[in-house]
Formats: C-alpha cells, structure tokens, sequence
C-alpha cells in the first residue's frame, strides 16, 4: 500500500527502525503537503494513503491532484487542516489521533505556569548579559493563584490535577464535567472563569466556530495582572488584541506554544503575497513584537513533543491504518 508521510521529522524515525510497518510501501517527505507542493506523476498515481502533521495544508486543490488517494491520516488530534467536507462526498477516509500527548502536554503547560510567574526567563537573560537586578524577578507562589482551565478534556483535566496538588483554586468552563477533578474543581461559564482566574490556560480543540475564542472583550473581562497559556491551538487568540493588552499592562505576561499563522514569518515573506498570505502578515508582525518582550515565552508547538508522545502518535496512526482495512473504525473521523 503506497503512502507518503509529510512533515517527518528525525524525531519519528527512531520508530520506523524499531517497527516492521513492512506491509506499508512509505515515501517520507519533510516538507508539508500543500498547494505548493511538487509531485511526480508517479506520486500522485499510486499513493493510497497521505500523513501529515497540522503544518500541512490539505485543500480540495491537493485532494483532486492524487489519482486514487483512499485515506488522509493526521498525526495531530486536531483536523481544521484537512478539507473534511470535500473527503466526505469523495469517499476519502480521515483519521486523527485523540490523547497521545496528555500527559507531555500538561507537564509543558505547568512549565510554562512557572516559568512565567517566577520570571524565569528575565533571569536568565540578564545572568547571560551578566546585568543582575534581583529586584525584577520577584514572582508568585502559586498556591496562591487561581488557575481557570478552558476546555477540560484529558489534557485539561491532568493539568487540574497538577494545580490541585500545587494547592492552585480551580475554575473549570467545559461541556462535560470530569469526576476525576470534580470534588476540587469548581465549574462555571467561560465569562466567570476569566474574571476569577489568575491565569488562563486553554486546552480544547479548534473549530471555525470558536476562532479568537479570546479576542479582546474576552482580555479585558481577565483580571488585571493575569497570565494567558495557549498549548492549543494558534487560532484561539487574537494575538493582536493578547499583544496590546500586554503593552497596556492588563494582562501580565502570555505563554504561547501555538500561534496563528505559526508556519509565516515577515522575514521569509514573499514579494506578491496572496490573500492567504495577507491574513497573516499583520499576526506575523505581532508575533515579532511579542518576542521582543520580557514577559511573553513563545514556543514552536513542542509542548507535546516527547518520545513518548511521538511513539504513542505514529502506532496508534498505524494501528488505525491495519483497523481500516479489516473493516473496523479505530479513530476515524468520517
């Protein structure tokens, strides 16, 4: 069975050493699938089966260019970058792949809280430039700090748990309620939850309907001096809105391993850009600005990133695959 897997990296290949996927005939390609993206004949013929990681771009344009294309796996639980609308009236099956990174994630997001509250970043630059002023790195304690979780699924709840036994008071806004963190866990409406909480911290998956889920009511309804953690998904927040919020001194400080239009930067932009394009070049200036500030961390989406995360993605994405093809379901989106 023909399958190309994009966005691989040398992190993955550990386990295609360690794994006989034998009954797979795969071509890794670094570079995501996109629009962009040059095939040979060959390619776009005989391949079965398309891999790809959120960093790809899978439109109906590259859809129609495979020839007998039967399945689109991502190794990502997220999916808004897979045109499901067009697989569906195409018979074309789509997998992702739920709660590989739970526990990575939550570890990273707590990174994150401490780092951002004990000033661990100010610190250590200035120890670099050997300009030392222990005055500026006073923090919090944060058992004294309020954590509000929006979106508590299996990462949300894990990260509960660790502000539990941090001695953190819990805001939950979520669909469903968790008994596992329900006897500390106080829920409430998302409005509630950002006025109460010290920080903010969002853990749900992306859909159109909730684009710049934070945008700027929703930063000005965040107590003043809160900090704001998106290990999500880049389109939750309008990093605008987060960027003057954080100039004006109303929001504290902002902790972001994901960010709108993450795969653009000003510095590799092209002379005629298209609309696409457009979208993101004010987000791309902002990013570049908030990097330039001494209480913004941005991280390039590693905060599931381990070798642990990376094993549990790829065989669950092939057992997914072997499932397929002996009738059953596993992981399937449509």
């Amino acid at each position: 069975m023909k399958m190309l897997m994009f966005d691989f990296r040398e992190s993955e290949a550990e386990y295609f050493t360690n794994n006989d996927l034998s009954d797979f005939e795969i071509e890794f390609i670094k570079e995501p699938l996109n629009e962009l993206s040059v095939l040979n004949d060959m390619q776009l013929k005989e391949t079965a089966i398309v891999s790809v990681f959120i960093t790809s771009n899978v439109t109906e344009n590259v859809i129609k260019k495979f020839k007998n294309l039967r399945i689109i796996s991502t190794r990502s639980t997220g999916y808004n970058h897979i045109d499901i609308k067009y697989c569906s009236q195409n018979n074309i099956a789509v997998f992702n792949v739920e709660e590989y990174g739970n526990t990575s994630v939550a570890q990273f997001t707590f990174m994150l809280f401490l780092s951002l509250t004990r000033k661990l970043i100010p610190a250590y630059l200035d120890v670099q430039k050997g300009l030392i002023e222990h005055e500026n790195y006073e923090g919090r304690s944060l058992a004294n700090l309020s954590l509000g979780i929006i979106g508590c699924g299996s990462i949300g709840s894990s990260v509960a748990k660790i502000a539990n036994f941090f001695g953190m008071k819990v805001y939950v806004c979520s669909y469903e309620k968790n008994a596992e963190i329900s006897s500390f866990a106080e829920y409430l409406p998302m409005n509630s939850v950002l006025e109460k909480s010290d920080i903010i911290t969002l853990h749900l998956p992306y859909t159109p309907e909730i684009y710049h889920l934070i945008g700027e009511n929703e930063l000005n309804r965040m107590k003043e001096g809160a900090y704001l953690i998106n290990t999500a998904r880049g389109e939750l927040v309008d990093i605008i809105a987060l960027y003057n919020n954080l100039i004006s001194g109303h929001i504290s400080g902002a902790a972001l391993d994901v960010i709108e239009c993450e795969n653009f930067t000003v510095n590799e932009m092209p002379i005629d850009i298209d609309n696409s394009q457009s979208h993101c070049l004010n987000k791309a200036y902002a990013t570049q600005k908030l990097l330039g500030m001494r209480n913004v961390i941005i991280t390039p989406h590693i905060a599931y990133n381990t070798k642990e995360s990376v094993e549990t993605i790829l065989s669950t994405t092939f057992n997914s695959l072997r499932d397929y093809f002996k009738g059953l379901h596993t992981n399937q989106l449509r």
